[in-house]
């Protein structure tokens, strides 16, 4: 079966450029959510194997979101990603959790690299 993605960006553009590069190489698109508080409503709902997690987002940031979501479920896989390839932020990413960090503008085959280390 088809491993389940949950992806939560901001952009739409960002979250079909994703969505693109993961249901051609096999995955199942979960779900997506536009900022941080929708993805962990929809992660608790769909309980995907991984969640593509953008940082900087409104109402509730990825860093947020990725508590919330590891509090909910300590088996959750997130990875996040950023445009902002500031230290600090992959640092405190990380010790939340996070299970991979990806820098953006997205190359393919990085995203595709992260998701298969994390969920096979």
């Amino acid at each position: 079966m088809a491993k389940s993605i949950l992806v939560s960006d901001d952009a739409a553009f960002m979250r079909m450029m994703i969505k693109d590069i993961l249901s051609k190489n096999g995955y199942n698109i979960a779900g997506e959510a536009e900022n941080g508080a929708i993805a962990v409503e929809k992660y608790k709902e769909l309980k995907p194997d991984l969640v593509l997690m953008d940082i900087t987002m409104p109402e509730m940031d990825g860093i947020q979101a990725l508590k919330n979501i590891k509090a909910a479920d300590p088996n959750a896989n997130v990875i996040m990603c950023s445009a902002m390839g500031q230290q600090a932020m992959v640092i405190e990413a990380i010790q939340a959790g996070a299970r991979d960090f990806i820098v953006k503008p997205f190359q393919a085959d990085r995203v595709l690299e992260a998701v298969k280390k994390v969920i096979g």
